[in-house]
This record gives C-alpha cells, sequence and structure tokens, in this order.
C-alpha cells in the first residue's frame, strides 16, 4: 500500500504528538549543596512527565560566568536569589521567571562525633589546625560563613587556618576525609534520615544573611514545555516535601 505524501506527514505529525521521543530533554546547572534532594526530585519528575533531566553541579558563581559565555542550560536552580535577578537584569534569563525554591541553612561540622558542640563554641575555643569553607566569591555559604565569623568575632584568629574549597561539595569532603577537622557546609549535606552524623551546630539564622535559593528560566528554555513543567513541579507539594527532608525551609 503507497501513503500519499500529505498522508504520510499527517500521520508522522500524529505519532509525534504520542510519542515519548516528544519529550524535552532539560539541562539544569544545580547548585552543589542541593545536590541530594534534586536527584530525588528530579527521579520522581522524570517518572510522572517523561521529561528528561540532565543535571550539572557546581557553583552559583561559576555557573554564572559559564551561562553568560553562551552555556546551554535552560535552568538554573542557584544558591542565591542574586544571580538569577542580575541573569534576568542582563538578559540571559526570562523576565518574570524567578522564584525562591529554598532557604537554606548553614551548619559547622565534623565528621568526628564530639568534635563541635551544640553551641559553637569550638570556633572560640580552638583546637584545631585547620576549618574548611567555600570560597566566598563563588558560594553564598562560604559569604554566610564569613559573615557568621565575622559577627562572632572570630574571623580574624580563624583566617589563617582556612581551606577553601571551589564548591560546598569539595568542602564536604575536605570534612569527611579528615584532611580538615571541622568547616562549615549545608544542613542538607550532613542530614541522614533526619539526623546529622558526626558533631554539628546549626548557624543561628542571625549571624548571617538568608540563603534564599532562587529558580529561573535561562533564555535557552524559553518556550519549552520541560523546563516550564520542572519549574512548576518544584513549586509543587512533592518537591517540597523533599526538600524540607533536607533541612531547608520553603520560601513564602
Amino acid at each position: 500500500m503507497t501513503i500519499k505524501p500529505f498522508a504520510a506527514s499527517l500521520l508522522a505529525g500524529l505519532l509525534l504528538m504520542v510519542s515519548p521521543a516528544h519529550a524535552d530533554e532539560i539541562p539544569v546547572a544545580v547548585a552543589a549543596n542541593f545536590t541530594a534532594p534534586f536527584n530525588q526530585i528530579a527521579a520522581e519528575f522524570q517518572k510522572e512527565t517523561g521529561h528528561k533531566v540532565v543535571a550539572s553541579f557546581g557553583s552559583t558563581g561559576k555557573f554564572y560566568a559559564q551561562i553568560k559565555n553562551g552555556a546551554s542550560f535552560e535552568i538554573l536552580l542557584a544558591a542565591d536569589d542574586e544571580t538569577p535577578a542580575r541573569l534576568v537584569k542582563e538578559g540571559a534569563a526570562v523576565a518574570g521567571s524567578q522564584a525562591s525554591y529554598a532557604i537554606g541553612k548553614l551548619v559547622l561540622w565534623s565528621a568526628k562525633p564530639g568534635m563541635v558542640d551544640a553551641a559553637g563554641e569550638v570556633l572560640k575555643r580552638g583546637g584545631f589546625d585547620h576549618i574548611a569553607l567555600t570560597n566566598p566569591k563563588l558560594a553564598p555559604y562560604g559569604a554566610a560563613a564569613v559573615e557568621a565569623m565575622k559577627k562572632l568575632g572570630v574571623y580574624d584568629s580563624l583566617a589563617p587556618k582556612f581551606v577553601t574549597a571551589e564548591t560546598i561539595t569539595q568542602t564536604h569532603q575536605f570534612v569527611s576525609s579528615g584532611n580538615s577537622p571541622l568547616g562549615f557546609v549545608a544542613l542538607s549535606q550532613v542530614l541522614k534520615d533526619g539526623k546529622v552524623e558526626g558533631s554539628a551546630w546549626v548557624v543561628p539564622a542571625n549571624l548571617y544573611t538568608p540563603i534564599r535559593q532562587d529558580a529561573v528560566l535561562l533564555t535557552p528554555g524559553k518556550g519549552k514545555a520541560g523546563p516550564a513543567a520542572l519549574l512548576k513541579y518544584l513549586q509543587g507539594a512533592k518537591a517540597q516535601a523533599v526538600i524540607t527532608s533536607y533541612g531547608y525551609e520553603i520560601a513564602l
């Protein structure tokens, strides 16, 4: 049987409408502190929608530079709210698409039980050679750690002991490996089944500027169904339940 050209093209169009191949592949740049919750959220999102998420994890500062240099990410999940706003202002992200998905919590952590006390007095007491933090010029959690130490009046005495990492994942690795006895990381990185492994002090929120983490639709994702669906999913009850289970607060 011979199918006429018009009928063949119509049939192909109908098949595309129902084919899983019609789903989008979504390149997403994700702040390193949000690695674990995002992997869980992305897996559920893919099951429910058929869209494929291709995630890259790293520092917000480096992602900003890559996006400005033409990286083809379609969504940025930043560790702050300033970088998405800046990208919107500079025309690299879609106006009106920026929204907070989480508020992060800073924690002073050691893999060794008993190393960090519940009041953070270890910062004043000392007894350690190194303290790890993420580069404050690249990562909001690093900037928050510097701000907290300055408010506590310990920054100058601790600065010679700093071990500075490029990402918060690397900071966590420094501490978990024992190369640094303690360091500032995200609470989400050290929670397991609702409990902190090792020893930790959750830094009081009044010691640093709130770490409001915003998502934004980047220009390459404009008008595409997949990125729009993912941003909407992040604001839904299922995703928010995962986010809070990792110690984040939901932005209201």
